[in-house]
């Protein structure tokens, strides 16, 4: 089993910026794809940014490319999610999640039911 627990999570102004963190622990393989989601209210999960874990290989979803940026620390089996230029429209529970096999193409890790484990969430609220 592996465990992912995020936090970073909170309240900012439009135009700020805000770091969240995602941390692995448990059984987790020696290679994955490790990706955010996002849920804001009355929408489906969609996905935000993957990364697949041994080669840094990232995808970005068209809505966030330019102002967010995936980043990860092997040592601490942390992934984090640098968001910049933040939107109202941003707002949303943030999950990350994690799909034990890394080796299928882009396309595979954009729908959440190809996900092993899932995090608990942390929200971020974006005001005008």
């Amino acid at each position: 089993q592996v465990q992912l627990v995020e936090s970073g999570g909170g309240l900012v102004r439009a135009g700020a910026s805000l770091t969240v963190s995602c941390t692995a622990s448990g059984r987790t393989p020696s290679n994955y794809y490790m990706a955010w989601f996002r849920q804001a209210p009355g929408k489906e999960r969609e996905f935000v940014v993957g990364i697949k874990w041994s080669v840094s290989y990232t995808y970005y979803a068209d809505s966030v490319k330019g102002r967010f940026t995936i980043s990860r620390d092997n040592a601490k089996n942390t992934m984090y999610l640098r968001m910049n230029s933040l939107k109202p429209e941003d707002t949303a529970v943030y999950y990350c999640a994690v799909a034990a096999n890394p080796y299928y193409s882009q396309t595979y890790y954009l729908t959440e039911e190809n996900y092993n484990y899932w995090g608990q969430g942390t929200q971020v609220t974006v005001s005008s």
